[in-house]
């Protein structure tokens, strides 16, 4: 499995409130959506991110539309900050 770059950082709510944190990587997303994610947030689009980021890891998806299908998730689970550095 390769572990890619996204071109533009997602920025979502970490554990500890307060304390944003940039997801820049197809790992670090897939880690996140698996053992941090919360459980009664892992709706629809979760479950289509944990894909795309597999796929994307295993070089049969874009990174591009695995970080959209992350983006995504966030969202659906109210953990979506901003996208891109700031």
């Amino acid at each position: 499995m390769r572990d890619e770059q996204f071109d533009v950082p997602v920025t979502i709510e970490s554990e500890r409130i307060g304390r944003p944190l940039s997801v820049t990587r197809t790992v670090q997303a897939a880690s996140l959506l698996v053992d941090k994610w919360p459980d009664e947030k892992r709706g629809p689009k979760y479950r289509a991110a944990l894909k795309a980021m597999m796929d994307a890891m295993e070089q049969r998806r874009a990174v591009g539309s695995a970080r959209r299908a992350f983006t995504a998730a966030a969202k659906e689970a109210h953990l979506f900050v901003r996208e891109g550095r700031h």
